[in-house]
């Protein structure tokens, strides 16, 4: 009797008959399929598109009060989500100290694989409580088959500190989605390559993400009509596009944005306030959270 390859596990690790012989297949149609399989992997996440949002929400509050973003995973789905977390504070000058990564095998497992070091659940539990995450912290946890010990103990070990968890996993009914407050399932199925979750699990974890934290930013005010108007000019490009931005909202020329940019050590937003001929900019700011929107809403009020 031949052993079902599918029988028990999790939906990742299935063998499709759809890809049966694929090795043999000729090299558009192998393209093609895997092109396939990425067109599914993003059209997984549109039936949680409402539970990201009240997920960004719960996460923007928690980290308003002044927390931090906490990531953890392991392999593949680990680096993914350290890669969204890096991004943030060049995109929208997320304090790097806000944010944390716990990954399983340590900082040297992003290069090099530690297998092993998935399995260790309280090592998963031990870097929640060393990290001594709290309530305003927000811990979103990454897995693709939702059953990475590493991962399920580290979010148990977040809730139980009372912080905002979120998982993000590819198989239904796993424990890493019964452990969370919020549940990202983006039901991906069977892999191209059985259990190659770099594939279309990983590219809908990552579309995921980026709907999440991009989220998140544009609710904690750092970003205003789509443009980055919390980034810091760190090099040449940005410096362009902070200037740029400065003109475009405040209706200056170019060579006065660079100069109150300039005047407040690049921050656009401080600087369009002055622009706008803000007394204090800083202070007005303040008074609105860091939202842009309702600071020229009270400069237009103060001019009428």
């Amino acid at each position: 009797m031949t052993k079902d390859p599918n029988a028990g596990g999790s939906s990742t690790e299935h063998v499709s008959a759809r890809y049966r012989g694929l090795d043999t297949w000729p090299t558009l149609d192998l393209v093609a399929a895997m092109y396939e399989g990425q067109l599914a992997a993003a059209a997984s996440v549109g039936p949680i598109v409402s539970d990201i949002a009240k997920a960004a929400e719960d996460a923007a509050t928690a980290l308003a009060r002044g927390g931090r973003l906490v990531y953890v995973g392991a392999g593949t789905s680990g680096r993914i989500g350290v890669q969204d977390g890096a991004e943030l504070p060049p995109t929208f000058s997320w304090p790097f100290e806000r944010l944390v990564f716990l990954m399983a095998g340590g900082t040297a497992a992003l290069l090099k694989s530690s297998e092993g070091a998935e399995d260790r659940a309280e090592d998963g539990a031990r870097a929640i409580h060393d990290a001594k995450v709290g309530a305003d912290d927000v811990v979103v946890g990454v897995a693709a088959s939702g059953t990475t010990p590493y991962t399920v103990e580290a979010l148990r070990a977040a809730n139980a500190a009372g912080a905002v968890t979120i998982a993000i996993a590819n198989n239904p009914g796993s424990p890493l989605l019964d452990a969370a407050r919020h549940k990202l399932l983006a039901n991906t199925g069977a892999e191209v390559i059985a259990g190659s979750t770099r594939m279309k699990a990983g590219t809908a974890q990552k579309i995921v993400l980026n709907l999440l934290s991009t989220t998140v930013m544009v609710r904690l005010g750092r970003v205003h009509d789509g443009l980055m108007v919390q980034l810091r000019a760190t090099n040449v490009k940005l410096a362009r596009r902070a200037k740029t931005i400065v003109a475009q909202i405040a209706g200056c020329s170019d060579a006065d944005a660079a100069a109150f940019l300039e005047q407040v050590q690049g921050d656009v937003k401080t600087a369009i306030l002055l622009a706008l001929g803000a007394a204090d900019a800083p202070g007005l700011l303040a008074r609105h959270d860091g939202h842009l929107h309702a600071a020229l809403a009270e400069i237009r009020t103060a001019k009428r």
